[in-house]
């Protein structure tokens, strides 16, 4: 009588034993996780440092949130402070200047992110096209260089150049295009353009990097087959450059999406005045105001509570949504 052939096992020899849904026990995770640390201990210690860091200045402050839930002052412990429940969030639901920042904060980064998200992409593709090598580095390293300096630095060139003596007046009053001058920056209705603009004149450059590097890998055969097929140089960018760089542009609208309540605080608090504080007061600087300046921490606290909260719905929302334009690939 023939043998009956035994079924062939369906763990191979050495991987250990598996479960039916093809994950190995804890314990064995375990061991083959400490296993494979001694084995590179010595550039498994160099996160050390960075994790101790972040533990320390990230995650252990969130204990503070709970003064969100508080009335804590001064002379308060967080321990001692007595609780108040959701009041501080009902105070932020009906306060007008909250929600004035609100609205001036979609503004500003609603047009940074209609203007902003696409210039550097442009300026990217431009840079990557020049074939003179000299004028290439010379236009990154001017593009590249607001980014290194302050806002302090940039925030007063603007309000010099902006001011009734400044450049911007004299050029207009020269062109015959204004017959008085004016100082722009106390005009609150020019204020959201001012902050969008400089903003993109400082980063623009520095936010190519990213976009260079991913295009300095695509192939160039893809290049010279579609000059073969007789694909002009747009045509090129639209079929081949601009898909290649499909993900680092995907990541880098959930990065910005979900930053949309984040606007610049250096940028407010240096451009900001008296006058035009009605169009310039981000929920950044409101908080800043209110913990720092009026002193009312549980508030203030809330209100960032609040912000990152949302802030995380929207970062997962971007992620869901371009993860769906991306044949269901999740960039995060």
């Amino acid at each position: 009588m023939a043998k009956t052939a035994e079924a062939p096992s369906a763990t191979p020899a050495g991987t250990g034993t598996v479960l039916s849904s093809g994950k190995k026990p804890m314990g064995r995770r375990v061991k083959e996780f400490v296993v494979d640390f001694g084995r590179q201990w010595e550039l498994q210690s160099m996160i050390l440092p960075g994790v101790v860091f972040m533990f320390i200045f990230c995650y252990i402050p969130i204990y503070g949130l709970t003064i969100a839930f508080k009335s804590y002052t001064v002379i308060d412990t967080i321990d001692s402070a007595p609780w108040v429940g959701l009041d501080n969030f009902k105070i932020i639901m009906s306060d007008k200047y909250f929600w004035d920042s609100v609205v001036n904060t979609l503004g500003i980064s609603f047009l940074k992110l209609a203007i902003g998200f696409v210039i550097p992409i442009i300026l990217a593709i431009m840079i990557y096209e020049v074939s003179f090598g000299r004028f290439k580095k010379f236009v990154q390293t001017v593009s590249y260089l607001p980014h290194f300096l302050s806002w302090i630095v940039l925030g007063g060139m603007l309000i010099t150049w902006f001011s009734t003596t400044g450049l911007f007046n004299q050029l207009l009053l020269s062109l015959g295009l204004i017959s008085q001058p004016q100082n722009i920056m106390l005009d609150p209705n020019k204020y959201w353009w001012i902050a969008t603009l400089s903003d993109i004149w400082k980063e623009a450059g520095w936010g190519t990097i990213l976009y260079l590097a991913i295009m300095a890998k695509i192939d160039p055969t893809y290049y010279e087959a579609a000059k073969i097929d007789g694909a002009s140089r747009l045509r090129q960018i639209w079929n081949i450059t601009i898909p290649n760089m499909k993900m680092i542009i995907s990541l880098n609208l959930i990065l910005t999406v979900s930053g949309l309540l984040g606007s610049n605080l250096d940028q407010t608090l240096v451009l900001m005045n008296s006058q035009n504080r009605e169009k310039a007061e981000v929920i950044n600087s409101y908080v800043y105001r209110m913990g720092m300046t009026q002193g009312d921490f549980s508030y203030a606290t809330a209100v960032g509570l609040g912000v990152s909260i949302v802030s995380v719905i929207l970062l997962v929302t971007a992620n869901k949504v371009t993860s769906k334009l991306n044949d269901n690939q999740s960039v995060l």
